[in-house]
């Protein structure tokens, strides 16, 4: 049980360091954009390779984060009868959604994906726009590593599920416990 308490932690860990490194393209989004409209409209000019940079940190941002918000509880999901659970029921719904919904829909991620991403690796895509940047290919490599945070975050999820229906909850840090997830109203009080 120790092992898997460990391994939660790792890929938690793993998905909260990315997703703090790539939480920061958010600002570098804002500031290329805030760059692309002052050029437009204040000097009348304007560069594709902008344009198409801050549309790419965007997809890069989204997809690397997305274990990361997994992990804070942040996607959406129908709390009618989720938030009142037991920590047990929880665990049992989280154990189901991971095997039944997530995993399968990572690997149809990563399957169809694959193809995609690979061709886009060979041909060394460039964007479409005439004087948009090159390296396209390094964006859709984000496909893949969506897929596979995800998915890393989801069999987390699925073992600290086991220890919670083991008994064994007290194994993982308080932030990675039922309990200590707060609600999003909790979460948004304070700001």
């Amino acid at each position: 049980m120790r092992m898997l308490a460990l391994l939660v932690r790792m890929i938690s860990g793993l998905n909260a360091l990315i997703g703090n490194i790539f939480s920061w393209l958010a600002l570098a989004i804002v500031l290329v954009c805030f760059t692309v409209v002052v050029q437009r409209y204040v000097f009348s000019t304007s560069f594709v390779w902008m344009q198409d940079l801050y549309i790419w940190l965007n997809g890069a941002m989204f997809t690397a984060v997305a274990g990361f918000a997994l992990l804070r509880n942040d996607h959406v999901r129908v709390d009618i009868f989720y938030r009142p659970a037991s920590t047990r029921n929880k665990a049992i719904v989280d154990m189901i959604g991971v095997v039944l919904f997530l995993l399968p829909f990572c690997w149809i991620v990563a399957y169809y994906g694959w193809s995609f991403v690979s061709r886009s690796w060979r041909l060394g895509e460039a964007s479409a726009n005439v004087g948009g940047m090159p390296g396209l290919f390094i964006l859709k490599s984000f496909i893949i590593a969506f897929a596979v945070l995800i998915a890393l975050q989801g069999i987390a999820m699925a073992l600290r599920s086991i220890l919670v229906l083991a008994g064994q909850e007290e194994l993982l840090p308080e932030k990675l416990r039922y309990e200590r997830q707060e609600s999003f109203e909790e979460h948004t009080a304070g700001t």
